[in-house]
Parts: structure tokens; C-alpha cells; sequence
């Protein structure tokens, strides 16, 4: 029998051992041991597995940059501006300054013509250790004096060898011997998604080098020049980067940089460059001759659409199709006719109006080229020898006429044309060849015809494949269409020749 003394003892041990179970039952339920309820845990999500780089990427783009930095070079130009005369001097236009310093005194110092220097930085790309330097033409245009800072401090004049607006691109020259160059890439292999860096001297920042990626090439109807076929890149591009060189990650030269599309005048993830292929034709050109010549074909292209593409019998959407052939013409010579398709241009896929446009103003004048085109649905190769491509200016059209008219429904709804008689074909200016047809007097807005993209002025040649010569022919051609039956009609606008489709 247990004394009081042993009693009290053994309740104390009862109460601590029911204490430590209850603890333990409580850490488990809140995870501070490594117990828990017999349900199976959902598993983990999986741990992202990181890209390894490239191979060496992080040493090749050190070894890059400083291969290619000291052959971009900071180009600085002086342009030498005559403020007019009765110029606005802001605060100084004051009457308080007149009186306080005199008419004469303001007259000679600020109502005179004035010599003002403008300042502006670009950079540029050495192409030949003898000196030529490729720039944008933007960057060297109407400079009174140039001026090359190299890598290696020296500061040396520079004359303009040759300029080329249409591509915006300009070859200077600095007497220099033994000048680091980057070697060339193809930029016809270039694809999407490759690294590149652009190097040159954003706001006066020398060596200045950014990374990024190939995101679009062959871009065109950006507005920066005539012959567009950028590099698109978001590698950081900035005023003043104009003419630096944009290299892959191989080290070499890929394009010029040329421009950036930017709402606030800064970088914005979207730059320009032209392909080095473009830059060294045109550069080759400048160095021998001081000109670029350009391949001539002479016919009018458009874009071949769906319903164009429908209309002419072809399976896809690649090529240009021929809404023109000029009269004595390497075309017109190979007996190329409108309502052609070209498919391939010497070996090379056609895809769209803007890269033909190149294929052809790039090829030497006087090579021999085969041109694959699709007629009434059969392929044939046609020989054609490039020319040099002539000046042309194209016309214009205004005007109205109280000639007899016509107008017509279904996809001719909403337009009125009228005969083109000699008066009105003398009051256009128009050639022989654009004094047969009907000229569209009007169309009214949300008509099928305007949204086709019919003008008022246009010349109606065909309507689906059928000449038209006089309203006549118009009549006879509209009579037979059906209230929802489309049109594919030949019109001449500034003498250009358009196929469009009118679908009612």
C-alpha cells in the first residue's frame, strides 16, 4: 500500500508522461516533426530545367566583342546652316531689347543672316584595313566636314566616297593603312531567334555593345528608305548608334544599323539593320564607281492574294504576279505578259512584291537570269537579260469631265465610269497605251469597288481577263455579272498597271 508521499509521486509522473504525448501529438499535426497523416503527399511540382547555353557562349561573346569593337568606329559631322533672315530669337525678339540696345545694334547681330555649326554623332563600320568606312547616309548627308574617332584615340578627316539614299547606306573614307576589320556573314542563311550584338556609339558612348536576338527579317514599308529589307532585333539600338555594325555571334557582320521604331526617341526592343548582303553591293558599287546601278526588268508587280491567287489558278500565295509589262522592256523582249505569275527569279523562291523588287535591283546589268513563271496555270521558265534600271517619274491625275457615263450594279455597284475620250486622255497626259479603257468618274464610299481600292481616275483595262476598250465593252462586261458574282479587273493608276478583286 502506497504512502502519501508515494502517491503524489506517482500522479506527477502520470501527468508529465500524458503531458509529453499530447506535445508530440500536437507537433506533428503542425509539422514540427517528421510525422504526419498516413495519406500519400501530392507530388511536388517539377523543378524547371534550365537551357544550358551554347557551348562557350559566355567566352565567345567576350571574345566577340573585343574581335569587333575596335573596328566600329565614332563618326562625328560639322554642317555649317545659315539662320534666314528675320529669323525668331525668342527672348531677344523682345521690344525691352531694341530699346535698350538699339535698332542698329539688333539688326546687325540678329536680323542678319546668320552661320550657325551643327553637330551630330553616328558611327560606322570599317569595311577595308586601306580606310573605307560604311556608314548611313543619314549620318554623313549635307556634312561640311567628317571626322573619325578610331580605337585607338586617333581622330582623322574623312571624305565621302560614295552615298546611296534609296538604301541609306554611304561609304567615307580616312587616310589610315592597316585598320581592323570584321569579317562578313551571309545574310541570306540569318534566321530568327539568333544571337546578335550591336556595337557602336549610342549618344556618344564609345564602344557601346548590346545583346539580343534576330526577331524578323526581310521587314519592309518600314519608311526609312526605298529598298527595305531590315533585320529586325531587339538588341538595344539608340540615336547615335546609326552605321554601327550589327555582328552574330560568330563575330561576324550581319547588317548596318540603321534605325529604331521609337514613340519617345529612345530604345523601345524594336531596331532596324540593313542585311550585309544589301550593304556590300552597294558598297562595291560606291568604292568603283561612286554610284549604285541597279537591275532593271520592267514590269508592275503586286502582292498575289488569296483571291488573286484564286483567280489565276495558283495553289499558294507565294510569288508576284504581273499587272504590267513596259514597253521595250528586257521583259516585254522575253515575251513576259500581265496575268504571269513569277514563281522563282535565277534559283531563288519568290515570296512577295518587296523581295522580288530586290532580287532584281541587285542583280549585275547585263546577266542572264531564268524566271519561272505560271501561265494559264502551266509553269515555264522564261531567259531574261537585266538592264539598267532607267529614271521614272510617274504622273499624276485630277480633274472631271462632262462626258457620257455609265454606272453599273452587283460588284460594280456604287461606280461611275465614263468613256475615255482624247480630250480627257490629253487632259490626264496619258500614254498610247492608257488611251483604251473607261475612267472611273466616282465611287462611293463602303462600295465594293472602294474597298477593293478603286480611285476615282483609275482606267479600266479588263474585266476578268476581257479587254475593255469603250463603255461598250464596260456594259457588255458588268451585264454579265451576277448580282454576287466578283470581278477581277485590270485598272492603270499613274501609269502603273493593278490587278484588284471586287467581290460584291
Amino acid at each position: 500500500m502506497l504512502g502519501p508521499s508515494h502517491k503524489t509521486l506517482a500522479l506527477g509522473l502520470l501527468l508529465i508522461g500524458v503531458g509529453v504525448i499530447l506535445g508530440l501529438v500536437v507537433a506533428a499535426d503542425l509539422g514540427w516533426l517528421p510525422m504526419g497523416h498516413a495519406v500519400p503527399e501530392a507530388p511536388s511540382a517539377p523543378r524547371p530545367v534550365a537551357v544550358p547555353p551554347p557551348a562557350g557562349a559566355d567566352h565567345n561573346f567576350v571574345e566577340v566583342a573585343k574581335a569587333v569593337t575596335p573596328a566600329v568606329v565614332n563618326i562625328s559631322t560639322t554642317r555649317l546652316t545659315r539662320v534666314p533672315e528675320g529669323h525668331s530669337f525668342g527672348p531677344f525678339d523682345d521690344p525691352f531689347f531694341r530699346r535698350f540696345f538699339g535698332d542698329e545694334f539688333f539688326r546687325r547681330r540678329f536680323e542678319a543672316p546668320q552661320d550657325r555649326r551643327e553637330r551630330s554623332l553616328g558611327s560606322g563600320v570599317i569595311a577595308d584595313p586601306s580606310g573605307y568606312i560604311i556608314t548611313n547616309n543619314h549620318v554623313v548627308s549635307k556634312a561640311d566636314e567628317i571626322r573619325v574617332l578610331l580605337s585607338d584615340k586617333r581622330e582623322l578627316k574623312a571624305k565621302v566616297v560614295g552615298t546611296d539614299p534609296k538604301t541609306d547606306i554611304a561609304v567615307i573614307q580616312v587616310d589610315a593603312k592597316d585598320l581592323p576589320t570584321i569579317p562578313w556573314a551571309d545574310s541570306d542563311r540569318l534566321q530568327v531567334g539568333e544571337y546578335v550584338l550591336a556595337i557602336g556609339h549610342p549618344f556618344g558612348l564609345n564602344q557601346t555593345v548590346t545583346m539580343g536576338i534576330v526577331s524578323a527579317v526581310g521587314r519592309a514599308n518600314v519608311g526609312v528608305a526605298e529598298y527595305e529589307d531590315f533585320i529586325q532585333t531587339d538588341a538595344a539600338i539608340n540615336p547615335g548608334n546609326s552605321g554601327g555594325g550589327l555582328v552574330n555571334a560568330r563575330g561576324e557582320l550581319i547588317g548596318i544599323n540603321t534605325a529604331i521604331f521609337s514613340q519617345s526617341g529612345g530604345y523601345m526592343g524594336i531596331g532596324f539593320a540593313v542585311p550585309s548582303n544589301m550593304v556590300r553591293s552597294v558598297m562595291d558599287q560606291l568604292i568603283k564607281g561612286g554610284k549604285v546601278v541597279r537591275g532593271y526588268l520592267g514590269v508592275s508587280i503586286q502582292e498575289l492574294t488569296q483571291d488573286l491567287a484564286k483567280q489565276f489558278g495558283v495553289a499558294e500565295t507565294r510569288g508576284v504576279l504581273i499587272s504590267d509589262v513596259l514597253a521595250d522592256s528586257p521583259a516585254k523582249r522575253a515575251k513576259m505578259e500581265r496575268g504571269d505569275v513569277i514563281l522563282e527569279y535565277d534559283g531563288r523562291t519568290v515570296e512577295n512584291p518587296t523581295q522580288f523588287r530586290n532580287f532584281v535591283a541587285q542583280t549585275p546589268v547585263g546577266k542572264k537570269v531564268r524566271i519561272k513563271v505560271l501561265r494559264n496555270g502551266k509553269a515555264r521558265d522564261q531567259e531574261v537579260t537585266i538592264a539598267e534600271q532607267p529614271v521614272t517619274m510617274a504622273r499624276g491625275r485630277s480633274g472631271d469631265s462632262d462626258e457620257e457615263e455609265a454606272r453599273a450594279e452587283g460588284a460594280f455597284a456604287g461606280v461611275d465610269v465614263r468613256e475615255l475620250t482624247p480630250e480627257i486622255a490629253r487632259r490626264f497626259n496619258l500614254s498610247r497605251e492608257e488611251r483604251s479603257g473607261v475612267i472611273v468618274a466616282r465611287v462611293d464610299d463602303g462600295s465594293p469597288a472602294a474597298e477593293a481600292g478603286m480611285q476615282p481616275g483609275d482606267i479600266i483595262a479588263e474585266i476578268n481577263r476581257k479587254p475593255v476598250t469603250n463603255l461598250r465593252d464596260f456594259k457588255k462586261a458588268t451585264d454579265g455579272l451576277g448580282a454576287k458574282d466578283p470581278a477581277l479587273v485590270l485598272i492603270l493608276r499613274n501609269g502603273r498597271s493593278i490587278y484588284v478583286t471586287i467581290k460584291p
